[in-house]
């Protein structure tokens, strides 16, 4: 895959977290009932990033956890044998809280109904709301995020990469174009 467009550079990313951060807030009626989980992988770094920034404007300390939705997937069988497990931690109750799942990505919708999922037998969300940093379109499932970075029209043959710390040295998104083999 080569790189198409670099469509976010680390001020950009750190823009649209903050913008998400005071949605999150207003949308919620301050922080009092707010809980972040980030699905696995890279919604958790952006999950820290939103509560950090939630944290800084309200003076509070919001609770973040983490979701691995590998075995709520619907396509678990075409995974390879053995699935890379990253585990859930999920250290606080989330009965009747206000749980803002936040992924880097919204795709297709399953990702987010596989969370759903796991969500509802961690316990009983008074609301569960969504944060993305992209969203692509080409949904498959009714699936909406309440609040979004920034949205990137993109056709099917294009990948989204969210490169951010820790898993990568800097932080941006780009645009890569899948290239046929043979052609």
């Amino acid at each position: 895959m080569g790189e198409k467009a670099r469509i976010m550079d680390d001020a950009a990313m750190q823009r649209a977290v903050h913008r998400i951060s005071h949605e999150i807030i207003e949308k919620n009626k301050g922080t009092k009932n707010i809980v972040l989980i980030g699905i696995q992988r890279r919604g958790v770094p952006l999950a820290r990033l939103l509560a950090e920034h939630i944290g800084q404007v309200e003076n509070v300390k919001i609770p973040v956890g983490t979701l691995d939705i590998t075995f709520y997937r619907d396509d678990l069988s075409l995974l390879a044998e053995h699935p890379v497990i990253n585990g859930t931690d999920i250290p606080f109750n989330i009965t009747n809280k206000d749980v803002v799942l936040v992924d880097d990505v919204l795709y297709t919708g399953r990702t987010t109904r596989a969370a759903m999922d796991a969500i509802m037998e961690v316990g009983r969300a008074s609301t569960v709301q969504l944060a993305v940093l992209i969203d692509r379109g080409h949904r498959e499932l009714p699936i909406r995020a309440d609040y979004v970075g920034k949205n990137v029209p993109t056709s099917r043959n294009e990948f989204i990469a969210v490169r951010i710390a820790p898993y990568e040295s800097e932080n941006n998104v780009a645009v890569l174009e899948r290239h046929e083999e043979g052609c």
